[in-house]
């Protein structure tokens, strides 16, 4: 495979990997996985982490004999160690001249379509100035209703979130195996999972609880792994203390278990598009100038726009009218309705000035929209 079809990758640090088996941090370890980040960065390659290690760095900080099983507790050791975790990684990745950034997330945040794309919007931005997002659910206010449940899946959904094309999960085994090494000598490697529905087997040879120190398992990286191929991500599950793992795998490298994209990352968005069509919240007309420039494989500006009808909110499925009143298209508007009114028919520059704020310079960007 050509490591350059790799441009955007999201890494997940379980607790296993970041303490090396230990019962805290080893910063020998974090200095190593830092190391490779860095390389993969200088080589142009946009990097999310997905890092646990926030209830084991306060955990350490108090002496808990073991991880409690109970939320309050389990809140209070990530209010403890969240802060120690990410000036750590500040001191590690400053030795490569590199700057980190805090995302705290919750579910709510990825449930809600607004939320969502502020999300988006905000992991976008901190890639573009060439910032390393670290990224951890928010466990010191997530109660049971609203959390994640593990990083494992958060992973997932960050990487759909910015169409990751790799999603590396690492942890203390060597990948995916057709039963529990730990307690079955016999059991295999699987190398590559390329069907559509993972078979009911490995389900089972993957279930059981995670490490003492975390509250992730296999089961939980084979769900994301599930979720992110449907995404049209490359998802590898791998050994965190492999020797240059991120980088062998960056270059194309078989190491691990790989679970192949199901689709593509556009076609995956196109078809979100087109299933939300019982879902469409109005619709936008636009002049003969701007159908032209969407069937030339453009994008919709404000000044193409000649009327609007319905209520949406940004993110929302809307159809894109002809002079004619026909068809011509369906996208995610990035403006919503009371916005839109206001903008419409004016020049990208005049956004601005008129809303106080410029979310994008498209109301339908190119690759949020199906020609029809």
């Amino acid at each position: 495979m050509d490591k350059n079809t790799y441009r955007s990758i999201v890494i997940k640090l379980g607790t296993s990997t970041l303490t090396a088996g230990t019962s805290a941090l080893s910063a020998a370890r974090m200095v190593e996985l830092v190391r490779q980040v860095a390389e993969l960065h200088q080589e142009g390659r946009q990097v999310v982490l997905v890092s646990s290690g926030a209830m084991a760095a306060g955990r350490e900080r108090l002496s808990f004999p073991q991880l409690p099983k109970d939320i309050p507790a389990k809140q209070m050791l990530s209010a403890v160690g969240q802060p120690r975790l990410m000036a750590l990684y500040e001191q590690l990745f400053d030795i490569y001249k590199l700057t980190v950034a805090q995302v705290l997330l919750t579910k709510t945040d990825l449930a809600d379509r607004s939320r969502y794309l502020n999300s988006r919007n905000t992991l976008n931005a901190l890639l573009t100035q060439r910032v390393v997002p670290i990224v951890n659910e928010n466990d010191t206010v997530a109660t049971e209703e609203i959390r994640l449940g593990d990083n494992d899946n958060l992973s997932a959904l960050v990487a759909n979130l910015i169409e990751a094309d790799l999603l590396v999960m690492l942890t203390d085994q060597t990948g995916l195996f057709t039963a529990d090494p730990r307690s079955n000598s016999s059991a295999r490697l699987i190398r590559d999972i390329s069907t559509p529905t993972i078979p009911e087997s490995l389900w089972e040879a993957a279930g059981g609880e995670g490490g003492k120190l975390g509250t992730g398992g296999m089961f939980t990286k084979l769900q994301a792994a599930d979720l992110a191929r449907h995404s049209g991500t490359t998802v590898i599950i791998a050994a965190g203390d492999e020797e240059n793992v991120l980088v062998r795998l960056a270059a194309g490298e078989a190491v691990g278990t790989r679970f192949s994209p199901l689709t593509t990352v556009l076609e995956s968005r196109k078809r979100y598009i087109l299933a939300g069509g019982n879902n469409v919240r109005g619709s936008i007309s636009v002049d003969a100038g701007a159908e032209r420039a969407l069937r030339r494989g453009g994008s919709l500006l404000p000044v193409g726009v000649t009327d609007l009808k319905g209520k949406f909110d940004r993110g929302d499925a809307v159809q894109v009218l002809n002079p004619s009143g026909s068809e011509v298209a369906r996208g995610l508007v990035n403006y919503t309705a009371a916005e839109l009114g206001k903008i419409h028919g004016k020049k990208t520059k005049e956004i601005l000035a008129i809303l106080g704020a410029d979310y994008d310079d498209e109301v339908i960007h190119r690759n949020n929209l199906v020609l029809l």
